[in-house]
């Protein structure tokens, strides 16, 4: 019997499944919120109250950078360790994932139904390098390196790394963000969804000073009551809301841009995976985006850019199944 666990900055998604001879059965699920004290009480409540016998392994995937089996969370007051779990759970063997590593390792079991992809005509080749790339409640990146026999999942905290603009919009867009959070601005602090939130206001300004679409009283009233990033992409993929749309379109040419970085630092030749919450709630305007086009504009290597797969995952549970096939080959 193995727990799984997908940790995220605002729910978790817990399941058990039992482990044959190749396969994984699950036996039960549930998606609790991610607050209260620890990870390690809400996976015991969790194992008491569905009253859950012998566990051998446990796996989760976890929003933050694990060093030596402990996880300080990136967005999430927690400080997880492997050894407190091992103990709360009277289990043996417990290992603690980065989430995108654990997601990584998830996007390989995926079905090719439950993939999307970008560029058709591709296809993906699952004997080179892979790469993650995931905004949710915030930004993940992750390869899976290829060693002539199998991927290997590498964790990494590139949605940490330094926002890169190349033209007067995203300069503007640079300077407002630096105001807004006082220093440096990650690719994180735009592709997520407080993001999305951050590139609305900030052309619901541009387009106030520099003529463009103004914001309409009735989405500035659902903002009131409602997520701003949720109600950005609602309407987006709606059409009507033209401040929504350019809010939309920006923030997917810039993930283009960064998911192109990505490629290149890991040389993923046999694709890209986008991931996390956002990409399958926009895919209308995922795929009429610059999205593509900022992919591949690279410079010298437009053309390598150009042949990489670029699919977007659509099962939201692939670091939960990641999480679990990790745990089944625990040794």
């Amino acid at each position: 019997m193995i727990l799984a666990g997908d940790v995220g900055g605002t729910k978790t998604v817990l399941a058990v499944y039992e482990s044959g001879v190749g396969t994984l059965e699950k036996v039960v699920e549930e998606t609790v919120p991610s607050r209260g004290t620890s990870l390690d009480a809400i996976v015991t409540d969790f194992v008491a109250r569905h009253q859950v016998r012998g566990l051998t392994r446990a796996c989760f995937g976890v929003p933050g950078a694990v060093v030596d089996g402990v996880c300080k969370t990136t967005n999430l007051p927690w400080t997880i360790e492997e050894a407190g779990l091992r103990k709360a759970l009277g289990v043996g063997k417990v290992k603690l994932l980065n989430d995108l590593q654990a997601a990584a390792y998830g996007m390989l079991h995926l079905d090719d139904s439950e993939l999307v992809y970008l560029n058709p005509g591709r296809t993906l080749d699952r004997r080179r390098n892979l790469a993650v790339i995931a905004a949710g409640t915030g930004l993940g990146e992750a390869l899976l390196v290829w060693d002539g026999e199998r991927h290997i999942p590498m964790a990494s905290e590139g949605g940490h790394t330094s926002f890169s603009p190349q033209n007067d919009l995203e300069i503007a867009l640079l300077k407002f963000l630096q105001q807004k959070h006082q220093g440096h601005v990650s690719w994180e602090r735009i592709l997520a969804g407080p993001g999305l939130a951050s590139v609305y206001e900030f052309l619901r300004g541009y387009y106030a000073d520099h003529g463009g679409p103004a914001e309409s009283a009735t989405v500035r009233e659902r903002m009131q009551r409602e997520d701003v990033g949720a109600v950005v992409g609602i309407e987006a993929v709606k059409g009507l809301d033209k401040l929504c749309v350019a809010a939309a379109q920006l923030f997917c040419a810039l993930y283009g841009a960064e998911a192109g970085n990505l490629a290149l630092k890991g040389l993923a030749t046999g694709g890209i995976f986008i991931g996390g919450g956002i990409a399958p709630k926009l895919l209308p305007v995922l795929k009429e985006s610059a999205f593509l086009a900022n992919f591949v504009d690279k410079g010298r290597f437009r053309g390598l850019l150009s042949g990489i797969p670029v699919v977007v995952a659509q099962n939201d549970k692939a670091p939960l199944i990641g999480a679990a096939q990790y745990a089944s080959r625990l040794l």
